[in-house]
């Protein structure tokens, strides 16, 4: 089967699976929404949502997270793992973008990444999920699926992210990133299936013997 087949069936199957695609980390608005994805790394987004609720209680803009301080950020963070300098760097990023981006989140890839503990993957998800521009975020999820269908070399996750957006239309690109998080996480996760197990993989690879070994991201 060639890839442009493989990606025409793993197109409809997500839409048949996941027609609608609801936003994993609950927010109020940009600003929550970019310190929710600078918390979820090394973190499940059910554990993200349960500490911050109460955090964007007290600090759902810039200015009340800067006002509310390290220390107390920290407080309502302290189950993540790296919670410290997640505090650290959510009071950092806060105190930018009240400070130079007049309270507001900037919605360009060069200013986003530009602030601490925001790096291209980060930056990808708000520009996709909170200004609605066409991005391709690409997660452990993502770089580990990507192989096992057979659409990247999976070197590392800026080349997967290269190569995903080069095979699907770019108008599909924000709902298929979630379409693609939500299926692995589902049925195709990391002990749950090895390229041959899925019914995703079976379809578009029904001669695989070997299991894929996948590299990391």
């Amino acid at each position: 089967m060639k890839k442009k087949e493989r990606v025409k069936i793993i197109i409809k199957r997500l839409e048949e699976l996941y027609p609608e695609t609801p936003i994993p980390l609950d927010h109020q608005n940009n600003f929550t929404l970019l310190v929710a994805v600078v918390l979820s790394a090394q973190s499940t987004d059910k554990k993200v949502n349960e500490l911050t609720r109460e955090l964007f209680k007290v600090a759902p803009s810039a200015k009340e997270m800067y006002t509310l301080g390290e220390q107390k950020i920290y407080n309502y963070i302290k189950q993540l793992g790296l919670a410290k300098t997640k505090a650290k760097n959510t009071h950092n990023l806060s105190k930018i973008i009240l400070k130079k981006f007049n309270n507001t989140v900037p919605n360009s890839f060069e200013e986003l990444e530009s602030l601490p503990g925001v790096g291209h993957k980060t930056a990808s998800v708000v520009m996709s999920q909170g200004f609605g521009v066409p991005s391709f975020p690409v997660d452990t999820h993502i770089h580990r699926l990507a192989q096992r269908w057979g659409l990247t070399s999976g070197k590392n996750v800026l080349q997967t992210e290269k190569d995903l957006k080069r095979l699907f239309p770019k108008n599909l690109w924000n709902k298929l990133h979630l379409q693609i998080i939500f299926y692995g996480r589902e049925y195709c996760s990391a002990r749950g299936c090895n390229g041959k197990i899925c019914q995703l993989c079976k379809e578009i690879y029904p001669n695989r013997k070997k299991p894929i070994i996948c590299s990391k991201a």
